[in-house]
């Protein structure tokens, strides 16, 4: 209960780490990506929120069917409100030019 309850802190924290440590440790990513390894790659960089409700919500038996989706919306909506934030807090940045749009 306490692991699962510190995972889930490490995802909302820091989920670069938590895909780190799955990919090291976890039997499921093999299953997930199945040897892939341009989507991981891609989510690690770009969208860990959506690669990890991905890999969460994934089924050996049915993949990703139904409600499932709907994790997997929470995980995008979830990148994209991290690059807006980022894009928001741009022109706060030391040596950021002014004139920049």
């Amino acid at each position: 209960m306490i692991a699962g309850c510190l995972f889930a802190m490490l995802i909302a924290t820091l989920p670069r780490v938590a895909l780190v440590l799955a990919w090291l440790f976890s039997a499921r990513w093999d299953n997930v990506w199945q040897g892939n390894w341009f989507w991981p790659l891609l989510g690690f960089l770009a969208a860990p929120f959506t690669t990890i409700m991905y890999m969460l919500s994934w089924n050996p038996v049915s993949g990703i069917t139904g409600w499932d989706w709907m994790w997997i919306g929470m995980g995008l909506m979830l990148d994209a409100m991290k690059w807006a934030q980022i894009f928001m807090q741009r022109k706060q940045v030391p040596g950021y030019p002014a004139y920049a749009p």
